[in-house]
């Protein structure tokens, strides 16, 4: 059973950072897409960034050079580090998978990508910038 498990939320004020983290168990995949998603009240979940097996990255248009996703050197372990937060950034952050099943196709029509349907994500950590 996939689970992963978000840390490293809190609230912080408008130009802050904030670095979170994640930490799967219960698979093991030789090609995937991994990533953050966020969600905000009354909004619709949208993804944040993304890496792949390969280590290439994707992000929205929103958080592109303030954001940052890596994967930690221990195995199933994903960051994401947030500079220059603003309040729109405030929202349930959560970490994601999806096995590809074929190697990682990069560049447009790629297979993984902000607006991949995850199979699998976490219970989220709370993100909140003030003003």
């Amino acid at each position: 059973q996939v689970q992963l498990v978000e840390s490293g939320g809190g609230s912080v004020q408008a130009g802050g950072s904030l670095k979170l983290s994640c930490v799967g168990s219960g698979y093991t995949y030789d090609s995937y897409c991994m990533g953050w998603l966020r969600q905000a009240p009354g909004k619709e979940r949208e993804g944040v960034a993304v890496i792949d097996s390969d280590g290439k990255t994707m992000y929205a248009d929103a958080v592109k050079g303030r954001f940052t996703i890596t994967k930690g050197n221990a195995k199933n372990t994903l960051y994401l580090q947030m500079n220059s937060l603003k309040p729109e950034d405030t929202a349930m952050y959560y970490c994601a998978i999806q096995p590809l099943g074929v190697a990682p196709i990069h560049g447009p029509g790629g297979n993984c990508y902000t607006g991949v349907d995850f199979d699998d994500w976490g219970q989220g950590t709370q993100v909140t910038v003030s003003s």
